[in-house]
């Protein structure tokens, strides 16, 4: 047993240094390809990405085929017109006759948005007296579907700031001039504010509710974000699947991400290398986009170093191997198997220079060696995404919003910009109308 042991230990030492040796011999051929200082750099693409290259040699010889004319206005989209103005002569130049009648030679479209003045309605109670018995009567608000409580401002108009606020991004200035412009509103700084208060208070069960599915969710993207309030650093921390989006603020803790996962959580958590993420005891898939990123970096600094560049170049390549054979293999077996190959594919790419103590691939091949079973897991899974790329995409409108207001003010504030972006989030994964949408749940709230 002692001799088996040997002779394997003396195969994985044989095997370890032939991929370094041919990790370094791939870095040398592709270090070759690249000018050396003072030779003129390869020219870069002048033009978009995804542009087809010019053509030349033959296919340049070749007649174009030719392009199909569309006929003029193809593109636009002619509206139901709400009002018809006719246009004729009333008699001819010339000869001072009158004119009737006629054909219809042309017709022109003119697109025009009139001010429309907000609509005030009074709602007038009367109290009314039975003749028989004596007693007084009159009838209760009967407003549900129009305000909410006993508020003033209808569910169009709430829906209307919160769409301006959270859809557009758009200042509570920019709100107050809005509304006072176009429909001759005027509303005061604190009486939009609390329009959105409002808003998020009707909307929270709505938002409790998006939580529960999440946590149901076989895979859940987690990211967080930097969010000021009141001037103090926090951090902002998204839940989202393919349909919804939460959005929670609080600190960066790894106890954010147990009371917001739930220790009964059994699907896939994609994340990013964060050390909040790397104690997490469930089911992991960390995203390659940041370990190809790393990558990248350490290649444009140590760009002559023949062995980091076919290291690099072996690992990119694993990478697309593994995401092209993902959705090829269905049994869980075979599944199972090619995930493990991989495994130990890039294991032994890693191997060499990890008791290298001066190589620059060293840190990285011990971030890989250390998350190796949670890097293919997509290779098994097939609704498992191998980046993180969900999460980036969902915090991307909320950094948007923080650079142009610069956070939030209060905890009421920053709670309700979460239950807002969290909405608003969700609507527009599932590809809503965020105004029909706000109207709805404003108007039916048991929805």
């Amino acid at each position: 047993m002692r001799r088996e042991h040997a002779r394997q230990a003396g195969e994985i030492s044989t095997l370890q240094a032939l991929v370094a040796q041919l990790t370094e011999r791939v870095g040398v051929l592709l270090a070759a390809q690249e000018p050396r200082d003072g030779d003129d750099p390869a020219p870069r693409p002048t033009t978009m990405p995804g542009l087809k290259p010019a053509r030349t040699g033959s296919a340049a010889l070749r007649p174009r085929p030719a392009r199909h004319r569309r006929a003029r206005g193809y593109g636009r989209h002619r509206l139901r017109p709400t009002m018809r103005q006719v246009h004729a002569m009333a008699e001819c130049p010339d000869c001072r006759v009158p004119l009737r009648g006629g054909t219809r030679k042309r017709t022109r479209e003119v697109i025009e948005l009139a001010p429309a003045p907000v609509v005030v309605t009074e709602h007038v109670y009367l109290e009314r007296r039975c003749p028989r018995c004596g007693l007084p009567w009159q009838p209760g608000p009967d407003l549900a579907g129009v305000v909410i409580g006993q508020g003033r401002l209808g569910v169009g108009l709430l829906s209307l700031i919160a769409v301006l606020r959270e859809e557009l991004r758009l200042p509570i200035a920019g709100i107050q001039w809005y509304l006072g412009a176009v429909h001759g509103l005027r509303l005061s700084v604190g009486g939009i504010v609390g329009a959105l208060h409002s808003v998020a208070a009707r909307a929270a069960p709505v938002v409790a509710d998006l939580r529960e599915v999440i946590r149901a969710s076989p895979v859940l993207h987690v990211d967080e974000t930097g969010w000021r309030q009141d001037g103090e650093n926090g951090y902002v921390w998204t839940l989202s699947t393919p349909t919804e989006r939460v959005f929670v603020h609080g600190s960066r803790a790894r106890a954010m991400l147990e009371r917001e996962v739930g220790e009964a959580y059994g699907g896939v958590l994609v994340s990013d290398f964060y050390a909040a993420y790397t104690s997490y005891e469930g089911r992991h898939q960390y995203c390659w986009a940041h370990l190809l990123r790393d990558v990248d970096e350490l290649v444009s600094q140590q760009r002559r170093d023949a062995s980091v560049v076919g290291w690099a170049d072996a690992v990119h390549a694993l990478y697309q191997r593994a995401t092209a054979s993902a959705s090829a293999v269905a049994a869980d077996t075979a599944a199972r198997r090619q995930r493990q190959a991989y495994e130990a594919e890039v294991e032994a790419l890693c191997a060499p220079f990890l008791g290298v103590a001066d190589a620059p691939q060293r840190v990285l091949c011990a971030r890989i060696t250390k998350h190796l079973g949670e890097l293919f897991v997509f290779v098994e899974e097939l609704a498992v995404p191998p980046t993180n790329n969900a999460a980036e995409r969902s915090l991307r409108h909320l950094v948007t919003c923080r650079k142009i207001s610069g956070g939030t003010r209060s905890p009421a504030g920053t709670a309700t910009k979460m239950t807002l972006a969290s909405l608003f989030g969700t609507w527009r994964l599932q590809g809503l109308n965020p105004w029909d949408a706000c109207r709805a749940l404003l108007a039916n709230p048991q929805l």
